[in-house]
């Protein structure tokens, strides 16, 4: 008997487990594979938490699980962190959120930890400036952010109010592993956690103190008063947890004309109207383009199930066609302007800071030069910019102003400590209200910036590996790029190599070795000759392996060329 087998045996035979659970394995008992994939390995909590396909079973997202990582977060807590400060809950829209949120809420009671959980869904943003608004020891979102409906998951965050990072992520994970008795793991009630005032919700209240904290990023009041009733925005939260918070933050500063996708207003676990709930997926658009074109809009949106990432389309005045923007344009656009416009208004902090990730693009760091900014280069993941705000407070050294990742993720100042689509949208509105004034376009500004700095432009290839047999895949491609990685990758000359694993980056001129800086991470970058560059690194939330692309060229087809070269060039070398 396999051990996958003995587990399911375990589940169906211990009394621990409630009859619907024993009824959904009795249904696949006799499915050899799929009793496999749901029990060859724990669900593992990761450093960003959580995150697997709905479903009974150890790999699998259901109340036991959710529940194991909750008393893993605990018990880390009561050794660790005050108990008494409590911890902050929110959820999307997906299926089974709300009571995997009542779930880690009465675990935490259970354990004496006071849990203070939102009382409908919420945006990720919100839960981070929850968590600090409540000075709680940390904060649970449940959300599986942009993967497909089967999905959900569990993001873990410390005080701060950013991700767990070391050495509090790697202490929950050893807690969470520690477990082994599913009959250990603490419930209560909601009647009892109520009474032992260990349950609390919180909304409105939170909700104000959000829409305060945001408005005090607005660069240009004025140019939203004079062009607020001509600005015309379309909306998508794509049926996510962003509608209420977006719309209301447009309406309170005074944008008239924000017309929401129909379709995709309202919660729906399934995403019926979406191949797959991803701004960065331009087919996802199709309703919000086709509103925009019959409203005539100067701008499309849309924030993702969590409310944490945004994608963009903009209307090009010279042709009509609404153009779309990767996460990198739109978060340069709002970075020039941002930076910009704080500098003529006198509004920048001293010190002031700017981060971003490996993987992002390299106009990042020449814009911050420009403007002055001390600029930090951290590893993929939101979490190690939100942790790097915290270390500059630490240090009292910078002054963080700005921070994005190539994935749609922007977070303009420090009211959060995670990307926030949120203050992402209110800021390319802003921005394409000031930029109408001049009679420019969202589309006009972005060539500017490409004008201004040359035409950087990145790409992405990713490669889906699902099950058992996807993770040896991708972990047998890693270990051969790293252990005999290019010299050439098609035109361009591999400069340097860095291993972010073995924190060593390698001079292929020279054979120099000197180190990252940067805490081990499966990483492998290639920096390339002509300010071009490419990346590969495995999904941490996602069963793929991405390799990021980035070049600089002279004009849009210029760049576009080249990323189609060095495109084809990589899937070359990784055999793809």
């Amino acid at each position: 008997m396999s051990e996958a087998v003995k587990q399911l045996e375990y589940w169906l035979n211990d009394s621990y487990f409630d009859e619907k659970t024993k009824q959904e394995l009795l249904q696949i008992r006799n499915d050899e594979k799929e009793v496999e994939e749901r029990f060859y390995k724990e669900l593992e909590f990761g450093t960003g938490g959580l995150r697997g396909i709905i479903g009974a079973g150890t790999n699998r997202m259901n109340i036991y699980t959710v529940r194991k990582a909750t008393q893993g977060l605990a018990n880390y807590i009561l050794k660790n962190g005050d108990p008494k400060k409590g911890v902050v809950i929110s959820y999307d829209c997906r299926r089974y959120s709300p009571e995997f949120a009542e779930e880690t809420a009465l675990c935490l009671a259970a354990n004496g930890i006071k849990a203070y959980v939102s009382d409908r869904l919420r945006p990720t943003p919100e839960l981070s400036f929850a968590v600090r608004y409540f000075k709680s020891q940390a904060g649970v979102m449940v959300t599986a952010s942009h993967n497909p409906p089967e999905y959900n998951g569990y993001k873990a965050y410390w005080e701060d109010g950013a991700q767990m990072t070391p050495p509090h992520d790697v202490g929950v994970i050893e807690e969470v592993r520690a477990i082994t008795d599913y009959h250990t793991m603490k419930t209560t009630s909601r009647e009892e956690a109520e009474k032992q005032g260990l349950y609390v919700s919180w909304g409105e209240e939170i909700d104000a103190a959000y829409m305060e904290a945001l408005k005090k990023q607005i660069i240009h009041q004025e140019a939203i008063d004079q062009m607020g009733d001509k600005l015309k925005i379309v909306y998508t939260p794509f049926h996510g947890a962003s509608l209420k918070p977006t719309t209301r933050i447009l309406k309170e500063i005074g944008f008239k004309n924000v017309y929401v996708v129909p379709e995709q207003e309202e919660p729906d676990p399934e995403f019926t109207t979406l191949e797959y709930p991803n701004p960065e997926d331009p087919k996802a658009f199709k309703l919000a383009l086709e509103l925009a074109k019959e409203k005539d809009a100067d701008i499309v949106l849309a924030t993702d199930p969590d409310g944490d990432r945004l994608g963009i389309f903009a209307k090009d005045d010279k042709t009509g066609e609404y153009k779309v923007f990767t996460g990198n344009m739109s978060g340069m656009l709002m970075a020039e302007y941002v930076l910009r416009e704080r500098a003529a208004t006198g509004r920048m902090p001293e010190n002031p800071a700017f981060v971003s990730t490996v993987v992002t693009t390299n106009l990042a760091p020449v814009i911050a030069k420009n403007y002055g900014l001390h600029y930090t280069e951290t590893l993929t993941g939101f979490k190690y910019i939100g942790e790097q705000i915290k270390l500059y407070e630490q240090a009292n050294s910078y002054n963080y102003v700005f921070g994005l990742e190539e994935s749609y993720g922007v977070l303009i100042g420090t009211h959060a400590r995670d990307k926030d689509a949120t203050v992402a949208v209110m800021c390319l509105c802003e921005l394409a209200a000031f930029y109408k004034a001049q009679g420019k376009s969202v589309w006009d500004a972005m060539i500017d910036v490409y004008e201004k700095y040359g035409y950087y432009k990145e790409g992405q290839v990713a490669l889906t590996m699902k099950g058992i047999e996807g993770a040896k895949e991708i972990a047998a491609l890693m270990e051969k790029l790293r252990n005999d990685p290019p010299k050439q990758v098609g035109d361009w000359t591999v400069q340097e190599f860095r291993d972010y694993k073995s924190g060593e980056i390698t001079n292929c001129a020279t054979g120099e070795k000197t180190k990252t800086g940067l805490p081990s991470s499966n990483v492998l970058y290639f920096a390339l000759n002509d300010d071009a560059w490419c990346c590969a690194r495995p999904s941490g939330t996602e069963p793929k392996i991405k390799f990021y692309i980035g070049v600089k060229g002279t004009s849009l087809a210029d760049a576009q060329e080249k990323v189609d070269r060095l495109t084809a060039a990589v899937k070359a070398v990784a055999g793809i």
